[in-house]
């Protein structure tokens, strides 16, 4: 296939561009969209054939899970079986912003998206692009860093067409991006776990944390 790839302003992207990539989107295809933290392959978590998409693309491992974007907690709500008091805290303080937070799935959830483990890692963006799909479709998406399984992040739009060219169907190049990669802690299990490290320090989220 051919990766068509249209420049957007990231601070405000065009009502033109954003239906487009929607469009691509509900048909089941791939967009890569700049973020707050570096660009992200997106699509819909509901369409299978897209999820699947999604792993050939990146040649992601089935078992390792799809983080979702969100527009807010009730959206959130609706896509976990609890939410604990601790992911309240986290995302008022952090979100939107680079923090994802893994919680317990609903049944919504398509069981591939979790990696088949029942479990949803979630975050709010700050990205205006990533911000006006989400309210375009009402809906949450899978947001994944936009590049091959192992090879580098891509900062720019022209960096994920080099890339993925043929393997995503839409890129929206925004120019470079230069957020830091999205920090991710597990809130699943009794205490919480710092699973990757990123713009959010572990004593920033140890403090937000004290007590509960």
């Amino acid at each position: 296939m051919a990766t068509d790839l249209i420049e957007i302003d990231q601070e405000q992207p065009s009502a033109e561009a954003i239906e487009r990539a929607a469009v691509a989107i509900r048909r089941g295809q791939l967009v890569a969209i700049p973020t707050d933290a570096l660009y992200t392959l997106v699509a819909d978590p509901f369409n299978l054939r897209a999820v699947g998409r999604v792993f050939a693309a990146k040649g992601r491992e089935a078992h390792r899970s799809l983080p979702l974007l969100v527009s807010d907690f009730l959206m959130a709500e609706e896509l976990v079986t609890e939410l604990p008091t601790r992911f309240y805290l986290l995302a008022r303080r952090f979100w939107p912003g680079p923090l994802t937070v893994i919680v317990p799935a609903s049944a919504k959830v398509p069981l591939k998206v979790t990696g088949n483990t029942g479990r949803l890692a979630l975050r709010q963006s700050r990205s205006h692009t990533a911000s006006a799909l989400i309210e375009y479709l009402g809906q949450p998406l899978i947001a994944t860093s936009a590049n091959v399984s192992g090879q580098p992040t891509c900062r720019s739009g022209i960096e994920v067409f080099g890339m993925m060219d043929g393997r995503v169907d839409l890129v929206l190049d925004g120019g470079p991006c230069l957020g830091g990669g999205s920090t991710t802690i597990d809130i699943t299990e009794p205490y919480w776990r710092m699973i990757r490290a990123g713009s959010i320090t572990e004593k920033e989220i140890a403090d937000c944390l004290k007590g509960a």
